[in-house]
């Protein structure tokens, strides 16, 4: 289990710019952007206890994470 935030910024740091001109262009991406930043800061504090809770809940939180990181980066290949 890694215990790393999973930034979108070090995730794709190729299209950092993108998903800046993205944010202020395109109001679904930068809902899903906004949607996956508050996720992985929920993941983060769990992974981390801050916030603990149960290991299905931090599971399927991880999924949906996966779920938006895959959608946004079919959106930066556009």
């Amino acid at each position: 289990m890694s215990h790393t935030p999973h930034e979108l910024a070090e995730e794709f740091p190729e299209y950092v710019e993108k998903m800046s001109a993205l944010k202020q262009s395109d109001a679904h991406f930068a809902k899903l952007f906004e949607t996956y930043h508050d996720l992985n800061r929920t993941v983060h504090r769990a992974e981390t206890n801050v916030e603990p809770m149960g290991s299905l809940a931090e599971t399927d939180l991880r999924k949906r994470r996966g779920a938006l990181k895959d959608e946004i980066w079919s959106y930066l290949q556009k």
